[in-house]
């Protein structure tokens, strides 16, 4: 483990002045949409940088970092374990990787199909028998594109009843709510008032899946005005992928 990086660094206060302008980019959207007393959460997405970038941050009041890829997660998570932090797992999931996944992540934002649903409910059956760790919570992700999925990934919106139900039904994990991202070159308004409408027919049979997580650096007041709940903000904050050496 390397030492924390020093308080006044030059990297802590360039994440320092990047956080603070997405916190308050946040906070004007909240209000602008009638909801200062509901802000959405905000998830850092800290895919390609590393531990010491997440150190930073959670000195800095971070508490929610999202991941893609289980190799890096599962190792940033096991270097950090002692900050007590939240992992969200928010890229597309291949069912062999639920049984890691389970290990640290509280959430995952990329349920898309059956099998994978099967996956990560026997893989906390295992990690439930071995700690009694608590629910995963599940956002069902769905395609907002007209190809269902071709590019950005999810399940189509007439699939996600079906889920829904099984997510529902299966032991260890929790239906949290719906997960979109906007198509490209599309309109964010447009994609989001349609995520906010499958949002609303899932919670009339599943009340407790009130989540929305939708809303990235470039188009996080959109989603704000469309409800979401959870925004995942990286380049925003962290910059730009850091250069492979």
């Amino acid at each position: 483990m390397t030492d924390s990086p020093a308080a006044g660094d030059a990297r802590t206060i360039q994440l320092r002045e990047r956080l603070d302008a997405v916190r308050q980019r946040i906070g004007r959207a909240a209000a602008a949409a009638g909801r200062e007393e509901d802000p959405p959460r905000l998830i850092v997405v800290s895919k390609f940088h590393p531990a010491d970038d997440v150190r930073r941050l959670a000195a800095l009041g971070v508490r929610d970092f999202g991941e893609n890829r289980d190799q890096e997660a599962s190792a940033k998570a096991e270097e950090l374990e002692a900050l007590d932090l939240t992992w969200h797992f928010v890229g597309q999931l291949q069912s062999k990787k639920s049984k890691t996944v389970v290990r640290y992540a509280s959430a995952v934002h990329s349920v898309d199909r059956s099998q994978l649903v099967t996956a990560l409910e026997r893989a906390m059956a295992a990690q439930r028998e071995l700690n009694g760790r608590a629910a995963l919570d599940c956002f069902i992700q769905v395609s907002l594109e007209d190809d269902a999925g071709a590019h950005r990934g999810g399940a189509a919106p007439d699939e996600v009843p079906q889920l829904a139900e099984q997510l529902e039904a299966a032991d260890g994990l929790r239906l949290a709510g719906v997960m979109a991202v906007a198509p490209l070159e599309a309109d964010p308004d447009r994609a989001f008032e349609k995520l906010l409408g499958i949002s609303s027919s899932l919670r009339r049979d599943f009340p407790g899946a009130t989540g929305i997580s939708a809303g990235m650096s470039q188009d996080l007041e959109s989603a704000v005005r469309f409800g979401a709940t959870h925004l995942r903000i990286g380049s925003d904050i962290l910059g730009s992928r850091p250069a492979v050496r």
